[in-house]
């Protein structure tokens, strides 16, 4: 677990110093918090929501009702890509949102999930479309 912990860390840390030269140069100012997810700004964020298999789905459910889960998450403006149940683990949920929202998903996952679920995160991008004219490119030679 805690060699896992330290690649998700160190994979945030240079996501971020990866993205800090590029702003630097522009001398843009970053977007906005409630920015819309565009082709330069977007990640995926796959969350899995491992519930506590320890307790009744009832309590669960009236805990994260009590937490407030459900009023908050997904936040406004952030697009649900999928959203699934996996038997025996839980949900899996994939996000679509701004790069510069992510600390705001996962202080809401903090602060109203945690307890009924255990999580992970695992930040992503959009690689259909590379993956595919690769896969076209090679195919046609």
């Amino acid at each position: 677990m805690r060699s896992t912990r330290l690649s998700f860390t160190t994979m945030l840390w240079l996501m971020g110093a990866c993205a800090l030269p590029s702003a630097a140069m522009a001398q843009t100012a970053p977007p906005p918090g409630n920015a819309a997810p565009t082709a330069d700004n977007a990640v995926l964020l796959t969350v899995f929501f491992k519930h506590d298999q320890s307790r009744p789905l009832s309590e669960l459910n009236a805990q994260l009702d009590k937490q407030g889960f459900r009023k908050v998450f997904p936040p406004a403006g952030v697009e649900v890509v999928s959203w699934y149940v996996m038997m025996g683990i839980g949900q899996v949920v994939t996000l679509r949102l701004p790069a510069s929202r992510l600390r705001e998903v996962n202080r809401i996952i903090e602060d109203t999930a945690w307890g009924p679920y255990r999580t992970e995160f695992y930040p992503t991008y959009d690689y259909k479309a590379v993956g595919m004219a690769e896969h076209d490119k090679a195919t046609s030679n």
